[in-house]
Parts: structure tokens; C-alpha cells; sequence
């Protein structure tokens, strides 16, 4: 028994905090709000742990540099027969003395009783998925990819979804000739090859910083600085979701449905930006409101395995989506999307495949991820931007929002430097106006006509509240009138968007009516694109 123990010490994870005693787990309810503390590994442990770091390092360094490094081996003559034996046994010595450290940091923690303790109840829990054993092992934060599974995709009868994923929005092709259609493809191979290479290569990384190990690994003790207060503080559920593509999806559930308000009964599930995490992301503005709060991060982020193309990104949407309702409790009618910046890609899906979500909130979101794609790259690159972003990386959020018949609320950066395509002191140039006007066009073409565009296009070039009302009260709008001129058209028709409300009006009274819908849509904050948004700016989305 104590050889099997000791084996599983030397496979085991790494432990890195113990957010409270499974002692206190199980006779307080309220023992999350009670402060942790980081593991102390002792000194055989501490350092052998820090040999296998420094390995583990080498080996990355010379992975990613091997093509260079067997050029120059190539060239200096060493990869020959008689070379390679002495290289071979050298490289078995080295292997022979890590699995030598690896089993002395295993006698490490095995004399480490807090180990020992986490080694036993994470090998029950995966023994005997019951509630009481996830609640144990839930008093630790270790090496994700060891924690047990909390809920999968195949849990929920689904007949749409398979392992091929929930389907997407995908840009519709160009109608050509059988022949027309052959040559084109000849001739764009080479586009398409580059294309690829480029998408799976720093493409996605430049689009999803986050997913760079490096930066993880630099912002590491801010992530579980922030997990140990959603946790600690907040009584935080951490699980682990298995989506359709395979891919594990890290969460952090807080549930304020036992503290009596009415905030606590809506659950707000964040979406995070393309660097953001929800240990240190968007996920904390509706927690000070009072909400319940579901935050997860992207595939390739954090706990999170996989990369952030679209497709996954909205696999992982799915699972979630479904863990909320099925897991944890809540109706769709109780649910609010809240996305900053790219994460308006997922939160558009979700509320485009599940209509019946309550509302929809985006911070700093775009329409189209393209026009920012080509502001960044030399233009002699465009059509292969083009087709990079189309082929691999189209997160067409207002394509995706269009489809949606709920209550939204975009919420406008003013001074935000990152999704404008001139720069940030050009307030017209934000892809949030973009994405705005598609949404009222849509809704509400008869008003959103040319001097209707116009108007709302003067609303938006204001740089403050002052500036806004100066606008919205030059045109003299009635709120009271235009809230009574919609009401009546709902009552007598009750019809789906877009409304034909606006068609036998005067020209005075839609543009009431335009300015009237683009304040009640949207929303000014002035500061830049990376400052968090306070609670008392979060809101719900207006409802006629």
C-alpha cells in the first residue's frame, strides 16, 4: 500500500495552494470565505521539482528550435552513424537521472503529509465521482489536466450536436462555372497554403494573445492570485467541462441564488477578451453587482485546452451554455450574456442558437473582425487578409447578433484605442458604431433610413454625456412620445424583428425615434478599451 502511495506521488500533480482544510469543507458551509495558503513544498521536493522545471524548459527551447539546430547538426557533420550512438546513450544517461529526480520528488511529497492528504482524497474522487469528494478536492488548485471531469456534452440528449460541433455561420461562396470553379482553385492553391500556415501559425496568436504559454506563464501568479479570491472570498465553484470537440474547458461558478436577491436569481456567463482570463477578467463586474456569475476561459487559455479558432470557441459556448442549465439549475429566461471585446464572437453565437436567453450585454465588441484585420497588416497583404480571416478566423459578430430577437445593450468605449481603425481620438472610426447601426437597420428600417443613419451618425461622433445631450435635445426628442409610438405598434401586431413602425411617419418623427433607439441601445463609458467596467455601469439591456 505504501509503494502504490508512493508511485502516485511520483505521477501526481503539482500542488499549488490549499484554499482551505477538507475538514472545514465539510462542517462549514461558509468555509470559502475563509483565507488559504500557498503550498510549502520542503526541500527535496523544492528542489528537485525546480531540476524537472529547468528539463522541462530545455526540452520546450529545443523543440521549438530543432529545424534550426539539425541544420547546423547537418552541416557540422554530426548526424552520421558513428555520431549518433555517443548522442543516443548520452541522452539515456539524462533520462535515467531525471526519472532518478522524479522519483526523489515523489519520496518528497510522500513525506509531506498535505500532499499526502490531496494525493488520497484527488484518487477517491476519481474513483467516486460523489458530491462530497468533488467538495474535498475542490480545497485544492493543482495542475488542471488532473482534475476530474464535472460535466460533458454527452450528458445532454442533443440531436444537432455531434463531434463535428454546433454549426456556425460560415460566408456565403461565390457562385462560379464547373470550369470557372477548377481553374480558380489552381490558382488560389498557393493563397490557400499560405492561408493556413499563417491562421495556425502567428495569426492565431496575434488574435489571441492569451493563448501564448509565455504570457501564461508571466501572468501565472496573477491567475491564482484571482482564483484564490473568487474562491476564498467568494465561495467559487471551479469544474471542469468536457466539450464536443474533446476540448476541456476551465469554469468558476458563483452562485448567489442563496442570498436572497433578486440580482443573485439571473446568472451572467462572461465571455472574456483575447487576453483575458475570468481569474482576473470581465467576470468581476457582475460579481460586485450581485449576480450569479458563470466565467470561463477560452480554449488554450489557463485551465483550458484546445486553440481559439471559431469553431471551437463555440463548442466551448455550447458546453457551457448546457452545464448551466442542466448542472447548475437555471432556465434560459434566467440567463444574461456579458462579453467584452472578442468576446462578442461567442456571446452572438449563444444568443443566436438559443433565442430564448434573457439579454444580451456586449463591452467594447465589434461587427466584423476584418476591417481591424486589415488595419494592422501592410494593404499589399489584403486579399490574403481577406481570405485568412473568412476561411479560419470569421467572427462576423453582427451577422450573429441579427438573428437574435432579445433585449441588448452595447456598451461603447470612447477613448478605445483597439477597435478603431484610425486611431482613438477618431471616436467615429470604432467598430461599435458598426455594430450598432446593422442592429437598427435591421430592426427598424423604416425608421432607419438615410436621415435616420445621419442623425444617429451625429449622435455617435459625441465625445461625452454633455455633447450627447446636446445632440439628442437639438432634435427635440419626446421619450415619452416615442416609448408610447413603439408600445402601439407591439400591442397591435406583436411581430417579430425587423417592424415596419416609422413607415407613415414625418420625417421630424423618426428621427425622434432614431436617436430615441440609439441611446436606449447603447451606452457611452469614457475611458479606453482595457479599463475594467465598474458594476454601477453594468446594466440591463432596455425593454420596450
Amino acid at each position: 500500500m505504501a509503494g502504490w502511495m508512493w508511485l502516485r506521488c511520483v505521477l501526481g500533480p503539482h500542488l499549488q495552494r490549499i484554499h482551505r482544510s477538507p475538514e472545514q469543507s465539510r462542517t462549514d458551509g461558509r468555509a470559502g470565505r475563509r483565507q488559504g495558503w500557498s503550498y510549502q513544498p520542503r526541500t527535496l521536493e523544492k528542489h528537485t521539482d525546480s531540476i524537472l522545471g529547468w528539463a522541462s524548459a530545455l526540452w520546450s527551447l529545443s523543440y521549438y528550435s530543432s529545424p534550426l539546430l539539425l541544420c547546423y547538426l547537418y552541416r557540422k557533420g554530426y548526424i552520421c552513424s558513428s555520431k549518433l550512438v555517443p548522442v543516443s546513450q548520452y541522452l539515456g544517461t539524462v533520462l535515467v537521472c531525471l526519472l532518478g529526480v522524479a522519483c526523489l520528488r515523489g519520496w518528497g511529497r510522500w513525506k509531506n503529509l498535505e500532499y499526502l492528504q490531496f494525493i488520497s482524497i484527488l484518487e477517491a474522487t476519481k474513483k467516486n465521482h460523489t458530491p462530497e469528494n468533488k467538495k474535498r478536492v475542490r480545497c485544492y488548485d493543482f495542475d488542471f489536466s488532473y482534475w476530474p471531469f464535472d460535466f460533458s456534452w454527452t450528458e445532454v440528449n442533443n440531436p444537432k450536436l455531434s463531434k463535428a460541433g454546433v454549426s456556425l455561420l460560415k460566408p456565403e461562396p461565390r457562385l462560379r462555372g464547373a470550369a470557372d470553379s477548377v481553374l480558380n482553385s489552381v490558382r488560389t492553391l498557393p493563397c490557400q497554403i499560405i492561408s493556413f500556415l499563417v491562421a495556425h501559425s502567428f495569426g492565431r496568436r496575434m488574435l489571441y494573445p492569451g493563448s501564448v504559454g509565455l504570457l501564461q506563464k508571466a501572468m501565472r501568479p496573477m491567475l491564482q492570485q484571482g482564483q484564490a479570491r473568487l474562491i476564498e472570498e467568494f465561495d467559487g465553484q471551479r469544474n471542469k467541462l468536457v466539450a464536443c470537440d474533446g476540448n476541456e474547458i476551465d469554469t468558476m461558478f458563483v452562485d448567489r441564488r442563496r442570498d436572497g436577491g433578486e440580482t443573485g436569481q439571473t446568472l451572467v456567463i462572461c465571455c472574456e477578451g483575447n487576453a483575458g482570463f475570468y481569474e482576473v477578467g470581465c467576470m468581476n463586474t457582475p460579481l460586485e453587482g450581485g449576480y450569479s456569475v458563470l466565467g470561463w476561459n477560452h480554449p488554450g487559455f489557463g485551465g483550458s485546452t484546445g486553440v481559439p479558432f471559431p469553431q471551437n470557441e463555440a463548442n466551448a459556448m455550447d458546453v457551457v451554455i448546457q452545464f448551466a442549465i442542466h448542472r447548475l439549475g437555471f432556465q434560459l429566461s434566467d440567463i444574461v450574456i456579458y462579453a467584452w471585446s472578442i468576446g462578442g464572437f461567442t456571446a452572438s453565437w449563444a444568443v443566436m442558437s438559443y433565442p430564448e436567453i434573457q439579454s444580451l450585454v456586449l463591452d467594447a465588441s465589434f461587427d466584423d473582425l476584418l476591417p481591424l484585420a486589415l488595419k494592422v497588416m501592410p494593404d499589399s497583404w489584403r486579399p490574403l487578409v481577406q481570405y485568412t480571416v473568412r476561411q479560419y478566423m470569421n467572427l462576423n459578430n453582427a451577422e450573429q447578433l441579427l438573428k437574435y430577437q432579445g433585449p441588448v445593450l452595447l456598451i461603447r468605449r470612447t477613448r478605445d484605442e483597439i477597435i478603431t481603425t484610425t486611431g482613438p481620438e477618431d471616436v467615429m472610426s470604432n467598430r461599435g458604431n458598426d455594430l450598432l447601426l446593422k442592429l437598427l437597420q435591421f430592426r427598424y428600417p423604416k425608421i432607419m433610413t438615410d436621415e435616420g443613419i445621419r442623425v444617429v451618425r451625429q449622435w455617435l461622433g459625441s465625445f461625452n454625456h454633455l455633447e450627447e445631450a446636446s445632440v439628442y435635445s437639438g432634435y427635440e426628442v419626446d421619450d415619452d412620445w416615442c416609448v408610447s409610438v413603439l408600445q402601439s405598434y407591439q400591442a397591435e401586431r406583436d411581430v417579430l424583428f425587423p417592424w415596419s413602425v416609422g413607415e407613415d411617419m414625418t420625417l421630424e418623427g423618426r428621427r425622434q425615434l432614431a436617436l430615441f433607439l440609439a441611446r436606449k441601445y447603447m451606452r457611452n463609458f469614457e475611458t479606453t478599451h482595457c479599463t475594467p467596467l465598474p458594476a454601477s455601469e453594468f446594466h440591463s439591456p432596455w425593454r420596450l
